[in-house]
């Protein structure tokens, strides 16, 4: 149910064995980083996902996860280890899940208690065994809040999401002429979607992040990120595109692909 997203297939041995990313990879440390915004964009104009109002979070969380690995061989002694951020064949939420920090929600995403889903996962792989954590209980009990409100019905069962379906697909890794058949359901989603974390009742808890780098991004075009109206979205020039996001996951859709999702929306 991966669509397009061929790199999915590729690699499953790494992902299911982390000695192949590693040698002698011994521990995964699971780590959380907030990116729950303190405001919102204009409800009037086209949506983008909150986890690019801000800055690439590879780039963000890469440093940190590196000034980590030095602060625990500085305090231990020589560790070898390797950094993950979204970007190889690992499995992000399961080991996520298995050390503890949530439970792998009924919209796939990793829920916790006391702050939502908010949030990157990101990993360090290293060569000493710890002291382990355990996977924590599912808390979604009867809910289907996530199921019922998205618009595409991409969560085809509970806790099985169709990639193909998801309207963060449709916006951000379909590199053809989005379906017809998806007119109208977009809910004005021009870059990912968060429907299906915003109605989960667990998020009610979401906290504002204190990431100074995912604070939405100056645009350059005499108004805020959060305050663009869909006139400036529609407006908007490769030029501009290419100054304003040239550190933004947006840049991952392409000049080419936002002006395809905002002239599917209209």
């Amino acid at each position: 149910m991966n669509g397009q997203m061929s790199y999915m297939e590729n690699n499953f041995d790494k992902r299911l064995d982390p000695t192949l990313l590693v040698d002698d990879a011994k521990s995964v440390v699971s780590l959380l980083l907030n990116y729950f915004p303190s405001e919102t964009q204009n409800q009037d104009s086209y949506k983008i996902s909150k986890y690019a109002y801000g800055q690439d979070y590879h780039f963000v969380i890469k440093e940190k996860l590196k000034e980590l690995l030095t602060s625990i061989q500085s305090t231990i002694g020589e560790v070898s280890g390797r950094a993950f951020v979204d970007s190889a064949p690992v499995l992000d939420k399961a080991w996520a899940a298995k050390s503890g920090l949530g439970w792998i929600g009924k919209n796939s995403n990793l829920l916790t208690q006391k702050v939502g889903s908010f949030y990157f996962i990101a990993e360090l792989i290293v060569d000493i065994e710890l002291e382990y954590d355990h996977k924590t209980t599912d808390h979604c009990g009867s809910c289907t809040a996530c199921i019922d409100a998205c618009p595409t019905e991409a969560i085809v069962a509970p806790y099985i999401v169709d990639g193909s379906k998801c309207i963060s697909y449709f916006t951000i890794e379909l590199k053809e002429n989005i379906h017809q058949e998806m007119k109208g359901k977009f809910n004005d989603w021009v870059f990912g979607c968060d429907i299906c974390q915003d109605v989960c009742p667990w998020n009610r808890f979401s906290k504002a992040h204190n990431e100074p780098l995912f604070n939405p991004i100056p645009t350059a075009i005499g108004t805020e990120l959060l305050s663009m109206s869909k006139k400036d979205w529609e407006e908007i020039t490769e030029e501009t595109f290419k100054t304003i996001f040239k550190n933004s996951p947006l840049k991952r859709a392409k000049f080419e692909g936002l002006k395809r999702n905002v002239d599917f929306l209209k």
